[in-house]
């Protein structure tokens, strides 16, 4: 495993670690709210590495990178900061594989630098809006109930809500180690972070409609943060889009469901590197 620092967007510091030979075709991992690159863990130290180069990037304010008190509304600096990590590693039309919140920062970087730069895009979970009243629609109660407590400084109100998170993201029951690794992840996110990132309004259906690469929409079946509907949506939405909607997974199945996310993850990049 290899570490770097990244100068993103306005000067913040982004922590940037990658696995994989570096002539290898390019998989840039960009987790979600509240958590970091450990969430990868299960792609980084897996049989793609061998084919290809894995990157993840802590997000501005989360994991090791650096987390200012007020440099998240603008979509211009998340944009920056993935661009950032491509030109500083050097990284070769990347296919942008993002979770949950990952795809906005995607399409941060595709609103403001197009997508000639990448390969194709991967939208896990993903939500493409927030700040309206479509936005909240495409997410499910019981997240909706945790949100207040994301903002909490008090502690104790910090953990039941996050630990809430975890639980909703997964089917099963992770295990202790599992747990503690998601948790301490999550509790890494100041409340700010989590409080700017929801607070941001955005509506990319612009951006959709004019993406040119290749999309995999993954979705958990049994998703309890995002409605399979958005799955129909983006559909409807981009031109070049496959579908893999994982019978039985939750919010992360590139966690609980790894196996067949690598390979499916693997197959979809060989087809966007032809």
């Amino acid at each position: 495993m290899r570490t770097h620092t990244v100068v993103g967007g306005g000067g913040v510091s982004l922590h940037v670690v990658e696995t994989g030979e570096t002539n290898r075709p390019a998989i840039l991992l960009l987790h979600g709210l509240s958590q970091a690159w450990l969430a990868w863990h299960r792609q980084l130290n897996s049989d793609l590495a061998a084919d290809f180069r894995i990157v993840a990037m802590d997000l501005r304010g989360h994991g090791r990178s650096s987390k200012p008190r007020d440099a998240y509304q603008d979509s211009r600096l998340w944009a920056d900061d993935v661009r950032a990590v491509i030109e500083t590693l050097q990284l070769d039309r990347p296919i942008l594989c993002g979770w949950s919140y990952g795809p906005l920062v995607i399409l941060d970087y595709v609103r403001h630098y197009g997508d000639d730069g990448i390969a194709g895009m991967q939208f896990i979970g993903g939500v493409t809006r927030l700040g309206s009243a479509q936005a909240l629609a495409s997410l499910t109660p019981e997240f909706l109930e945790l949100v207040p407590g994301f903002f909490s400084n008090d502690t104790e109100e910090s953990v039941r809500s996050l630990t809430g998170l975890m639980h909703l993201c997964l089917v099963a029951e992770p295990s202790q180690a599992d747990a503690y690794l998601l948790l301490g992840c999550a509790l890494a996110t100041p409340p700010h972070v989590r409080h700017a990132l929801l607070s941001r309004s955005l509506d990319n259906d612009d951006v959709l409609r004019r993406l040119r690469r290749p999309v995999l929409i993954t979705h958990g079946t049994a998703d309890s943060v995002v409605k399979s509907e958005i799955v129909r949506e983006h559909t409807a939405l981009i031109k070049h889009t496959q579908v893999d909607l994982v019978e039985g997974a939750g919010h992360a199945p590139f966690w609980e469901n790894s196996n067949a996310f690598n390979q499916r993850l693997a197959t979809f990049a060989r087809e966007c590197a032809r």
